[in-house]
């Protein structure tokens, strides 16, 4: 059941941004679950920002290829503590557990055809 418009997606898209850029410091994480919550604010805001759909600013990516992305990113966030060796923090492991199991949701739950090919040089 897709119950999630692109404009609700986007929003939540630029909630988990801010929830990547906080989680290390409102988490007390360290070393790589850190960075890696640094790292992934950015490169979901970047995104965000190039999606071509309702909250996007430069419209350069399909929503159809940003979900797809995120049909990626969410299992893997999931085995991240595992791939990258911080599986004996619990509260490390317990984030990305929950972030990719978000995400994944997410995805599952969004219309990503709701918004038509991207349309360059659109004001």
């Amino acid at each position: 059941m897709k119950i999630l418009s692109a404009r609700v997606h986007g929003i939540l898209d630029y909630a988990v941004v801010a929830g990547f850029a906080v989680m290390p410091d409102a988490l007390g994480l360290s070393g790589t679950p850190r960075y890696l919550a640094w790292t992934l604010a950015a490169v979901h805001l970047t995104l965000t920002l190039v999606t071509d759909f309702p909250v996007g600013v430069i419209k350069l990516v399909p929503l159809r290829a940003h979900g797809l992305i995120e049909l990626i990113v969410g299992p893997v966030l999931i085995v991240a503590p595992w791939l990258l060796g911080f599986s004996a923090d619990p509260i490390g492991r317990a984030a990305y557990l929950v972030a990719g199991g978000a995400i994944f949701v997410t995805w599952l739950l969004t219309d990503h055809s709701s918004v038509a090919a991207p349309t360059l040089g659109r004001s």
